[in-house]
């Protein structure tokens, strides 16, 4: 892959805003909210569409917070930096527990063209049938659709924060036509919406839509000027595989050293160098078992 485009050839800025009428609005009425969620959905549909935006690093990061969240829902007390050092710093052998579960269900979950079979890799120990029987449950319009297949699914599994909600997202997706799941509904949603029913959790994920499309136009807009530079300091990088480095970063929410295709050294070197270059930033603060991302 060529990364040689001068730094300018980028402009992030055209990127369209979120109109200020859909952030500073405080509606209570179902149908104000309810209008507020489709304008805040396809504002991101728009944004989404853009080619500067880095949209698999964009779902991989919007899943970490998807992640915390459902871990959150379960009360226990991981956070996103937790969470991280649990996937990424997974030994062979071993067991990833159940928040790192919940974060690697999210991962696979985005990894791939929404559908069935994909979802299948993502919420363990389920059957394609069960999967395709939840989804089958959303009628509708795209966020009654998704509110009726996260009820349905805690209906029959109370406990399964994750599984729902993934799906939920995955009917979203479906609904809006697009080719990805993108997590939202995990981020907006507070742990008391998940125990409600019907028109009260409908509402409730009409809400949570409008902040966490928000939330996810603003990482988009960020995201997308710090690919634009790490893409324009690439040709300064002489390490061979620094191609392969490169795109890992632009597609990973964090990557460990050890996972770059270079040996360790030149690995950390190369890391070191990014950050030099203001490409990427060390996640952890450590001196030692670093992540970086962009």
């Amino acid at each position: 892959m060529t990364f040689a485009q001068p730094e300018h050839s980028i402009d992030t800025d055209t990127l369209p805003r979120m109109p200020a009428w859909v952030t500073s609005a405080r509606p209570e009425a179902f149908e104000d909210v309810a209008f507020l969620s489709g304008a805040a959905l396809n504002h991101l549909h728009l944004v989404l569409g853009r080619e500067e935006v880095p949209k698999a690093l964009l779902r991989d990061r919007l899943a970490l917070r998807a992640a915390e969240a459902c871990v959150g829902f379960s009360g226990r007390p991981e956070r996103a930096g937790e969470l991280r050092d649990t996937v990424h710093l997974l030994r062979p052998g071993d067991l990833p527990g159940p928040a790192g579960d919940s974060y690697l269900a999210w991962r696979r979950a985005v990894e791939r063209r929404v559908s069935v079979k994909a979802l299948d890799r993502a919420p363990p120990d389920l059957q394609p049938e069960r999967i395709a029987g939840w989804l089958d449950v959303g009628q509708g319009a795209p966020v009654t659709r998704a509110a009726m297949v996260l009820e349905a699914v805690l209906a029959d599994s109370p406990r399964a924060e994750t599984t729902a909600l993934i799906l939920a997202d995955a009917a979203l997706a479906q609904a809006l036509g697009w080719d990805y799941l993108v997590p939202l509904l995990a981020i907006g949603l507070k742990r008391a919406n998940l125990r409600k029913r019907g028109e009260d959790l409908c509402l409730a994920c009409y809400r949570a839509l409008v902040s966490s499309a928000v939330e996810a136009v603003r990482l988009s807009a960020d995201l997308a000027r710090r690919a634009a530079h790490l893409k324009a300091v690439a040709p300064k990088l002489r390490a061979k595989g620094a191609g392969g480095a490169v795109e890992m970063f632009l597609t990973r929410d964090a990557v460990a050293p050890s996972a770059l295709p270079l040996p360790n050294r030149a690995a950390r070197r190369l890391c070191d160098r990014l950050v030099e270059l203001g490409a990427v930033r060390e996640l952890t603060g450590r001196d030692t078992f670093r992540l970086y991302g962009v």
